[in-house]
């Protein structure tokens, strides 16, 4: 067979011989060096054989995050088991920082107490170096192996009947699994569990709720240790904390998934929308407003009737149904049927803060990131189809100078059609698939592909945001519908007089408000750039019998600049005021005594810096106005 390297160049081999043993023939480091390979860009165990002419790519440690995390949840299983023999395992998978595995343990509840010793049980396992070795089944006899298994036994049901199907054992533990995992358990030496919870089988809230431990596993010691130092800046970083801390927002027990913004959380909120309206006025949107229920009759038209039941609100008014909306789109589609437009009006951009509401699972809710009322920065952009590719490349751009505002990093995810739910042509899809691909490529952004998370309307180009926790948050999306217009008969006149039918692009650019704001919050980490914060500079007076006045008069004229400011008139120690206000995450503090009254001065402290300044009342106002503009009015 020939084998073919990443360097392009080829060499024969006897058929039969695995990756380890192509890679000793080139050098035993190489081989040493290696964790799997990829055969014709699928990923495949290191010591599976190869049969067919192919090309073959080595991947190292640093490649291997995925395959060692994968293979730390079979080991993790294999303790569980051990410790638990009645115990039964839905998936174990690895994800962006981990991995985690369902299982169902009867009546024994775990907690995070019991994980020193289901960790003293895998390093013991680990320890032992079982190789991870591949078997390929028939379905029968998946199902004979995995017999006291229900859950193993539901997914081999879902099986074609010829399938063959992969197990892979280390030492006593057999799983059901298409691979590929590390060579033995050896390499799995530096693991975390990190935490439990619940987990519906297969995600459906109809099912059993299983219990799921989550974990994660390096290669080194010192990445473990880093890592484990950077969970715990996160968890102070939680908005949910902060947001009590700093007065932004609450959740009641009379509105569970509803946030009640606090007065600070909405000037946070205000700064937002004023930033998110002046940069989309001058990207020559218009805006609109469209009714928060609208009649059952219009959601079947749009579909979500049929596709989105489940998730959304209904009333009864004068005997007929309506709909809390979920989603704008379908009043967005009656503003634009409102008016005759022709091809010159095109692109047509009209945006919407619109507040929407989606019935979330009780247990799924989460601070500001899973709500059941929020509002979307959504916007409809209605062209012809020759400008879809130049559309999309400007919002790509915008898109990034917005994010670059906030300091985010973000690739993108083109997501295709879904298996089952969606509605048109296969053909019309793939045609939509090729445009946002072609877009991407016009502004030189690369993209990955996620097959089958599309919209039931067409195709979707995802942004996920990189925050300065490493953590990855979907927000913004550009969304491709060439189903809308049709379903409600959208038209404009062309250039020849003729009614033709609009291309329509959905997009939203923070995603939601409320899930943005939670995520800027531990971004930030409650710090916001001086543009954002909610309370700008705050004024302490040393004392407010003699400074006060001064104090209250500066407040006016920093007021009258626009420039957010509190007094703390409190009748407390300097230093407990001015670690208050260190606390509160306030950009500047300005301590006001007999010096800085006489002269017309500032002694000013900015958060977390400990060089103390001293300025004219004046010069401070012009540094900060600049500052201001400078970080976030960049438009």
């Amino acid at each position: 067979m020939k084998i073919t390297f990443k360097d392009g160049n080829s060499k024969d081999f006897e058929q039969g011989k695995s990756a380890y043993e192509i890679a000793s023939s080139i050098s035993s480091s190489l081989a040493k060096k290696s964790i799997y390979a990829m055969v014709n860009n699928e990923p495949v165990d290191l010591h599976r054989p190869l049969f067919e002419d192919a090309v073959l790519e080595l991947k190292m440690k640093e490649d291997a995050f995925e395959v060692l995390n994968h293979s730390c949840s079979h080991l993790l299983a294999a303790a569980i088991k051990k410790i638990y023999p009645h115990a039964m395992f839905g998936v174990g998978p690895a994800i962006e920082e981990g991995f985690y595995y369902d299982m169902n343990l009867g009546d024994v509840k775990l907690s995070d107490a019991d994980f020193p010793a289901i960790e003293k049980e895998m390093n013991r396992i680990a320890s032992q170096d079982h190789p991870f070795k591949r078997e390929e089944v028939t379905k029968e006899e998946a199902k004979l192996r995995f017999k006291n298994d229900r859950y193993k036994q539901e997914i081999i049901d879902e099986l074609p009947a010829d399938s063959v199907i992969s197990l892979y054992q280390s030492g006593d533990f057999v799983d059901l699994c298409r691979g590929p995992h590390l060579p033995s358990t050896k390499f799995l030496k530096h693991f975390k569990l990190l935490h439990i919870s619940g987990a519906y089988w297969r995600g459906d809230s109809q099912n059993e709720q299983l219990q799921r431990i989550y974990g994660v596993c390096f290669f080194e010691k010192e990445q473990l240790d880093a890592h484990l130092i950077l969970l715990e800046e996160r968890e102070k970083r939680d908005h949910r904390r902060l947001g009590k801390e700093l007065d932004l927002f609450m959740i009641s027990e009379y509105g569970p998934g509803f946030p009640f913004w606090l007065p600070k959380g909405m000037i946070l909120r205000r700064a937002l929308e004023n930033y998110w309206f002046k940069v989309h006025t001058r990207e020559n949107y218009q805006f609109i407003q469209t009714p928060i229920m609208l009649s059952k009759e219009l959601w079947e038209i749009s579909g979500h009737w049929s596709y989105y039941r489940e998730n959304m609100y209904v009333s009864e008014i004068d005997e007929k149904q309506f709909v809390v909306k979920p989603m704008n789109c379908p009043g967005g589609m009656l503003v634009y049927r409102n008016s005759i437009h022709s091809y010159k009006d095109f692109p047509l951009r009209v945006g919407e803060l619109g507040l929407v509401h989606r019935h979330e699972a009780s247990g799924a809710l989460t601070g500001l990131f899973r709500v059941r009322n929020f509002t979307q920065d959504d916007a409809h952009i209605f062209m012809r189809e020759d400008q879809i590719v130049s559309e999309i490349g400007n919002l790509i751009r915008l898109f990034e100078e917005v994010y670059s505002v906030f300091q985010l990093e973000y690739h993108i995810e083109l997501s295709t059609r879904p298996e089952k739910k969606y509605i048109g042509e296969i053909e019309t899809w793939n045609k939509a698939e090729e445009a946002l691909a072609k877009a991407c490529h016009s502004v030189g952004r690369d993209f990955k592909v996620n097959p089958g998370d599309g919209a039931f309307y067409g195709p979707k180009l995802d942004f996920k945001l990189r925050d300065s926790m490493n953590r990855i948050w979907q927000c913004g999306t550009i969304q491709l519908d060439m189903f809308l217009p049709e379903r409600f008969d959208l038209t404009y006149i062309d250039e020849n007089g003729e009614k033709r039918r609009p291309i329509m692009l959905h997009r939203a650019l923070f995603g939601s408000l409320e899930r943005f704001i939670g995520v800027i919050i531990e971004h930030f980490g409650g710090a916001f750039p001086t543009w954002l914060a909610p309370v700008q500079v705050k004024l302490i007076p040393v004392n407010n019998e003699a400074h006060l006045d001064f104090v209250q008069k500066l407040a006016k004229q920093l007021q009258m600049d626009d420039i957010r400011v509190e007094i703390d008139q409190r009748d407390e120690k300097l230093g407990y005021k001015i670690r208050d206000a260190q606390m509160k995450k306030i950009p500047y503090q300005l301590v006001v005594g007999d010096k800085e009254v006489e002269s017309n001065t500032l002694t000013i402290r900015k958060y977390k810096e400990s060089e103390v300044l001293n300025l004219p009342v004046s010069e401070f106002i012009a540094q900060l106005i600049e500052e201001i503009k400078t970080l976030g009015q960049k438009c």
